[in-house]
């Protein structure tokens, strides 16, 4: 047991040499800290992963129509089919008994632009065909009017939903409610019914679901959709004109329980492929897989994190060993002389052993204090990058813009634990090198 005494001289002996002490401290302080940072922005960005997939729906299952790339030459396009289609949607809604429902998206590339004010310039958005349940789906939130109804629907009505940001880019000093959006391509007008908050746009998930921008979304019903617009695409190159047809762009189906999700995703799969095996004009993505992926990644992330900051505990260790080694050469003569007192060999030990304690509990305690600050730091860090440099801010991931650091409440016993470890083993041999001096040779050291 160290007495008291014991602490009070080995804290003396340290502040005998502050400047030698402080830089041993900041050995343990930096690997304390960097332990905390680096879980914590680990700790981050896996949420954010997680968050992007859980936005999915971990009931759901996504089959996404995959354009083939383009093969024709000339200036005669064949028609080419791709995707999935309404028959195979309904066959897999009648067919499965743990499907809940499902939402059939179409998407198409538009021009946009206010009724009321046909001179001004179009605005490049996307044209969405969907049903009420879409904007559960999607985690859509209307700001004024309302989504799509199933009334809409069932009517055909020309009416669409705007996103919140082509709201502003059609409407800067209007209310778009009521108001008309024409479509010149297509000659058609569409009343605004209700106005989307702005969301933010998703990430790509794995490499088979692209990132998906809401901003400049215009949503009808899809039967609308339908009644109004074929199903045949042209798109006019230099070559010619391309045409392919495709009936759905995404379908999400809404599974009865999660647990039963991995079993309906192989029934989907099987019900696509059946005159297919090798189709690849449609992407199945699980978002209760790949949820499951992201934790195990996330352990392994944050375990590779985790062990990289330890390192540099290491690290200060190997600098505390280093000075206390240095320390008991010069304290060779107090060593004898404390011994030829009768100073007992568990007396030299257990003093280096609290000097080296104390090195470790400061430097960690210091650790722990600016590791706390690391959300702060960041959010910082950030806005002093944004007001420097926004060009190259702008050009950042979603993900790095909105990504906030996640302390990880185990981390700083784990750190401050291993820190106070680190001192000790990394101590013991100077200490017990101190002990063993013999006492007549070290009175005899100048």
């Amino acid at each position: 047991m160290l007495s008291l005494r014991t602490w009070i001289l080995g804290v003396k002996s340290l502040l005998l040499h502050p400047m030698r002490s402080a830089l041993t401290i900041l050995g343990i302080f930096i690997g304390v800290a960097s332990v905390i940072w680096l879980l914590a922005i680990g700790e981050g960005i896996s949420q954010q992963a997680q968050k992007q997939i859980e936005d999915l729906g971990a009931e759901n299952i996504i089959i996404r129509s995959i354009k083939p790339p383009d093969t024709s030459s000339g200036s005669v396009t064949q028609i080419e089919a791709f995707g999935v289609r309404r028959a195979e949607m309904r066959t897999i809604q009648n067919t499965i008994p743990t499907i809940s429902g499902v939402v059939p998206v179409r998407e198409l590339k538009q021009k946009f632009i206010y009724a009321g004010n046909q001179n001004a310039t179009p605005v490049d958005g996307r044209l969405v065909g969907c049903s009420p349940e879409y904007a559960d789906v999607t985690q859509l939130k209307v700001a004024r009017g309302h989504f799509i109804t199933s009334r809409e629907v069932d009517t055909k009505e020309s009416v669409c939903v705007i996103a919140g940001v082509l709201a502003q880019k059609l409407f800067p000093s209007e209310d778009p409610l009521n108001k008309a959006i024409l479509l010149p391509e297509k000659s058609e007008y569409f009343k605004v019914v209700g106005v989307l908050e702005p969301r933010n746009a998703t990430a790509a998930i794995g490499g088979s679901l692209s990132a998906q921008d809401f901003s400049l979304d215009l949503y009808i019903p899809i039967t609308t959709m339908r009644a109004k617009m074929t199903d045949i695409e042209r798109k006019r190159t230099s070559g010619g004109i391309q045409m392919s047809e495709f009936e759905l762009s995404q379908v999400t189906i809404v599974v009865d329980d999660p647990e039963n999700v991995p079993r309906t995703a192989k029934l989907v799969e099987a019900t696509l492929m059946a005159k297919d095996e090798r189709r690849q004009d449609i992407s199945v993505i699980v978002p209760y897989e790949l949820l499951e992926q992201a934790k195990t990644t996330r352990l392994m992330f944050m375990m590779f994190m985790g062990l990289i900051a330890a390192i540099s505990l290491i690290v200060g260790g190997i600098g505390i060993m280093n000075i206390m080694l240095a320390t008991v050469t010069e304290r060779t003569r107090e060593i004898g002389i404390r011994r030829a007192l009768g100073g007992k060999r568990s007396d030299i030990t257990n003093q280096f052993l609290v000097e080296t304690i104390s090195l470790s509990v400061v430097g960690g305690l210091c650790g722990i204090l600016i590791g706390l600050l690391c959300p702060v730091s960041i959010e910082i860090a950030r806005n002093i990058f944004r007001e420097v440099r926004p060009d190259l801010y702008a050009g950042l991931p979603e993900a790095a813009k909105v990504m906030t650091p996640q302390i990880v409440p185990m981390s700083i016993p784990l750190a401050f634990s291993i820190s106070v470890i680190v001192g000790v083993l990394f101590g013991l041999y100077p200490a017990m090198r101190a002990a063993k001096m013999d006492p007549i040779e070290a009175l005899r050291h100048e």
